[in-house]
C-alpha cells in the first residue's frame, strides 16, 4: 500500500535496461530490504531511431522475458507496485503491448493474480503535424528541419513524466507498463507519492535509472535507494561492485550536457549544491539536491521516419600508398560511381542513392572534428554504405561499388591494384530498412497526463 508522508523510502533498481540481465543474489537482497516499489527501464534512443521507426526491440524477448519473470515473482512477494518504461525500448503502443502479452504469459505459468495497468503514448502524426503548423513545437538543442518532413511517414511518441505513472498506481495498478517515460520518473513516481522531498526524489532517481551504471565496475546490476528527510543513500547488491562519491557524481553527467541541471518534463533537478559522501565501499550518501518546478509543463516528442533500405560493404586496407591516396580517391570514385548507375540502372535515378565511405583508423568517427593524426595509420578499416529507395536496388549497386572498390586507380602504380581487402564472400551485406529521428521537440500538453492512454485490467 502505498501512503504519503513515509520515510525513508526504498527504491530497487534492478538493471539499467529489462532485458540486460542482473544477479539473483542481487534481486534476493533487495528482497531482504523489502523495497517501496520495483522500477526498471525497459528503453533508450541511445541505439538510434531503429526500434522507434520499426517498432524492432533492441534486446531479446527471450532476455526481456527471463528478467520480468524474476521481478514479478519477487513483486507479487513483496506486493508492491512494478514499474516499466519505455517498453521493448521505443515505447511504442505495440512495444507495450508486447511486454503484456509477456506478463500475461508469465501471471498464467506462476498462478499471479495481477492489476496490470498499460499506458500509451503513441503521438497521432496528423495532430503533431497541426500543432507544428500553428508554432506550437519548440526545437531542442539540434533538433532537425521540419520543413520537408512527411509527418504521416513518421512514428511519433511523447516522453511521460510521473504524472500517467502516479494516476495507475493511484488507480490501483500493481503492474505499470509504461510506453516511452523519461528514465528518471519511473523511480522518482512512488516517491513523490510518499511526500519525499523533490531534490531528493529526483537526485535518487537520475542516479540509479542506469541500474549500476555508476558502480565501479558499471554493468547491468542493480543498486537500492533509501530516502531519508535530509539525504538518500544509494548501495550495491552483490560485493563485485562498489560505489565512490565520484562514481555517483560523474552519472549526472551521463546522457546530459550540463554537469548539474537534469530536465524533466514538470522541471529541472539542479545538484550544484549536491555533497556526496562515502558511508561504505558499497554505500554512498548523497545530500544537497534541489527540484525547481517548470512555470510551464513540456512533453518531449521523438519520432522516427523510414530513410530507405541500406546495404553495406565492410573491408580493409593494408597497403601505405592507398591510404595517402584517400583523400583523392573518394570523390573521384563517387563521381565515377554515379556515371555508371545512370548507365547500369537507367530507370534509376541516380541522386536518390547514397554512397557513403567511413574510414576507421583516420576519421570515421569525429570526421571533420578529428584532430590530425600524429602518425599514419599502417592500415585501416572500411565501411561503405548504399543506401536505396529499395533493398535489392541497395544489394545491386552495392555488388558494383564493393568490386569497383576493390580496384581502384592508383597514380603511384601501373596497372590494375588491389586496394581493399574483404574478410566475407560476397562482401555485401544487407542490413534493411535505414530510419532518421525526424523530431527532437517539446510541447506544451493540455494537462501531464493529457496526451498519454491508461488501460486497466485484472489478470488472473
Amino acid at each position: 500500500m502505498i501512503t504519503a508522508q513515509q520515510v525513508p523510502v526504498r527504491i530497487y533498481a534492478p538493471t539499467g535496461a529489462l532485458g540486460a540481465g542482473f544477479s539473483r543474489a542481487a534481486l534476493a537482497r533487495a528482497i531482504e530490504l523489502d523495497p517501496h516499489v520495483i522500477a526498471c527501464d525497459a528503453g533508450s534512443t541511445d541505439s538510434g531511431p531503429f526500434a522507434l521507426g520499426s517498432g524492432t526491440p533492441k534486446l531479446s524477448n527471450v532476455a526481456v522475458r527471463r528478467d520480468l519473470e524474476a521481478l514479478l515473482l519477487a513483486r507479487d512477494r513483496l506486493d508492491v507496485p512494478l514499474i516499466i518504461g519505455s517498453c521493448a525500448t521505443a515505447g511504442r503502443d505495440d512495444g507495450v503491448d508486447l511486454v503484456a502479452g509477456m506478463v500475461r504469459d508469465i501471471a498464467a505459468e506462476h498462478h499471479l493474480s495481477i492489476r496490470l495497468a498499460r499506458i500509451y503514448s503513441d503521438q497521432d502524426p496528423a495532430d503533431i503535424e497541426a500543432a507544428w503548423r500553428k508554432g506550437l513545437l519548440n526545437e531542442l538543442a539540434a533538433a532537425p528541419d521540419l520543413t520537408q518532413l512527411d509527418f504521416r511517414r513518421s512514428h511519433i511518441v511523447g516522453m511521460m513524466g510521473v504524472e500517467p505513472i502516479e494516476a495507475a498506481v493511484l488507480d490501483g495498478a500493481q503492474v505499470v507498463l509504461a510506453g516511452r517515460a523519461s528514465d528518471t520518473a519511473l523511480f522518482a513516481a512512488v516517491p513523490h507519492m510518499m511526500g519525499a522531498d523533490a531534490g531528493l526524489t529526483w537526485h535518487a532517481a537520475k542516479t540509479v535509472e542506469c541500474g549500476a551504471a555508476c558502480a565501479i565496475p558499471p554493468g547491468a546490476d542493480s543498486l537500492f535507494v533509501h530516502i531519508h528527510d535530509d539525504h538518500f543513500t544509494v548501495e550495491t547488491l552483490t560485493p563485485d561492485r562498489r560505489l565512490t562519491p565520484r562514481s555517483v557524481a560523474a552519472h549526472t553527467l551521463y546522457e546530459n550536457a550540463d554537469p548539474f541541471l537534469v530536465t524533466e518534463p514538470g522541471g529541472v533537478l539542479d545538484t550544484e549544491k549536491a555533497r556526496y559522501e562515502a558511508i561504505s565501499d558499497f554505500c554512498v550518501k548523497v545530500s544537497g539536491a534541489v527540484f525547481h518546478p517548470a512555470e510551464q509543463y513540456t512533453i518531449k516528442l521523438e519520432g522516427a521516419s523510414l530513410v530507405g533500405y541500406q546495404t553495406v560493404v565492410i573491408g580493409g586496407i593494408r597497403d601505405a600508398v592507398v591510404i595517402e591516396q584517400l583523400p583523392a580517391l573518394v570523390p573521384a570514385a563517387k563521381a565515377y560511381f554515379g556515371s555508371r548507375i545512370a548507365d547500369l540502372f537507367p530507370d534509376v535515378d541516380p541522386r536518390s542513392i547514397d554512397i557513403g565511405f567511413r574510414f576507421y583508423g583516420i576519421d570515421a568517427v569525429l570526421g571533420t572534428n578529428e584532430l590530425p593524426p600524429v602518425v599514419a595509420p599502417r592500415e585501416i578499416g572500411v565501411l561503405i554504405t548504399i543506401t536505396a529507395p529499395s533493398q535489392q536496388l541497395a544489394h545491386d549497386v552495392g555488388t558494383f561499388v564493393a568490386h569497383t572498390s576493390s580496384h581502384l586507380p592508383i597514380p603511384q602504380y601501373d596497372g590494375l591494384v588491389s586496394t581493399i581487402a574483404y574478410p566475407f564472400s560476397p562482401p555485401e551485406i544487407d542490413r534493411g530498412a535505414l530510419y532518421r529521428f525526424v523530431l527532437n521537440h517539446t510541447i506544451v500538453p493540455g494537462s501531464p497526463t493529457a496526451m498519454f492512454r491508461t488501460e486497466q485490467e485484472t489478470i488472473r
